[in-house]
């Protein structure tokens, strides 16, 4: 792991020098492509990952010494289904893997519950667990991460994000893991620059401030105000909920009537500007999702497009991360899963396809897939 760290710091000092990495739409961080892309070792790791993540499971080849402690502490109090399916993925994943584990799991809000996550992330600290699952989307969750990567042996794997911290140098996580926010996001501005192609006037709902908040919604700003043709009329974050993306659709219709498209962030915030725009009838304006889970998929018809993560992805990739690690294997710093542009207009055997390999994991156990 030593030497892999090592190589990483290497190329990063050299572009760094060389100023060969453009600017991400998040200040600080690493784009993910390009990131790869000047890293043909940790684009051969990547690749490698993705290619096992879509493969049945190998099991572990090692004599397991002990048993794995594993602390999760995630913000999965959401109407999106996304942490909670992934956790099953991950925990199926290990199991077929022969990993032998205990979980200790927490699931909290977006943006209100940072101080019982960091009573919760110091607890994993003093347990000495071996494997730290958190995320990061604000300051505080950074600065906890810090002390974490700074002062125990614990290796942490921070998902939802897929971009590296620069500031974080050689002392970086064990992975980063998600689906990568702006090449989502590319999806959707693409759908809108042709849905709307003589122009439109557009507001963009923000989750709550931070990190996916810029990767979501600055990149899909930075990409559609650059056509003379639209025009960016309003922009509102939100608590990150269905209800505060309600009350701020209210605002944004009566302050602009004139709106064609609401560009929403997140799962919960797409729901509540719906949900506002029947209440107005105004179904006349678009709205995407972010992330296409079941309650996306259920809305489509309101929805007008969303982009759908193939949810198991990262859960299967976070389990097989921890296999090779266990084995002594090279893990890649950065894994991406697969998005697909999703619309209303696809058809129900489309749609019923994708749900059978976003979901190959989390459904199991069900009669349909929801």
């Amino acid at each position: 792991m030593l030497k892999i760290r090592s190589t990483i710091i290497h190329f990063l000092f050299i572009f760094l020098l060389s100023g060969s990495f453009s600017a991400s739409a998040v200040p600080g961080y690493w784009r993910y492509d390009e990131f790869l892309n000047h890293s043909p070792e940790q684009k051969q790791l990547t690749d490698a990952l993705s290619d096992v993540v879509r493969k049945p499971p190998v099991p572990l080849s090692i004599d397991q010494k002990k048993t794995i402690s594993i602390s999760m502490v995630l913000p999965g109090q959401q109407v999106s289904d996304y942490w909670i399916r992934n956790l099953k993925a991950f925990e199926i994943r290990l199991d077929e893997l022969g990993v032998k584990y205990v979980i200790n799991q927490v699931f909290t809000r977006p943006n209100v519950d940072e101080r019982q996550q960091g009573y919760y992330l110091m607890e994993a600290m003093k347990n000495h667990s071996d494997y730290l699952i958190f995320t990061l989307d604000s300051i505080r969750h950074r600065k906890f991460i810090e002390r974490v990567l700074h002062s125990t042996d614990t290796k942490v794997i921070l998902q939802n994000i897929t971009t590296p911290v620069k500031a974080w140098g050689n002392k970086q996580p064990m992975m980063y893991v998600g689906f990568d926010h702006e090449l989502g996001t590319l999806k959707l501005a693409n759908y809108y620059k042709k849905r709307f192609s003589k122009g439109a006037n557009y507001s963009i709902l923000y989750f709550s401030q931070g990190f996916i908040s810029q990767a979501r919604g600055d990149s899909f700003n930075s990409i559609i105000r650059r056509i003379p043709s639209f025009k960016h009329v309003s922009s509102y974050y939100t608590d990150a909920t269905e209800e505060s993306g309600y009350k701020a659709t209210l605002e944004n219709v009566a302050r602009h009537p004139d709106l064609n498209f609401i560009y929403a962030c997140s799962t919960d915030v797409a729901l509540g500007a719906v949900k506002a725009l029947k209440e107005l009838n105004r179904e006349d304006i678009v709205v995407n999702g972010w992330g296409g889970g079941s309650a996306e998929l259920n809305a489509l018809g309101d929805l007008d497009v969303t982009v759908m993560r193939m949810n198991d992805d990262t859960g299967i990739a976070m389990a097989e991360a921890i296999k090779w690690d266990l084995e002594g294997d090279k893990v890649p710093l950065v894994y991406s899963g697969d998005l697909v542009l999703v619309t209303k207009e696809n058809s129900q055997e489309r749609l019923d396809a994708l749900k059978r390999q976003a979901f190959r994991y989390s459904d199991r156990g069900k009669k349909n897939s929801e």
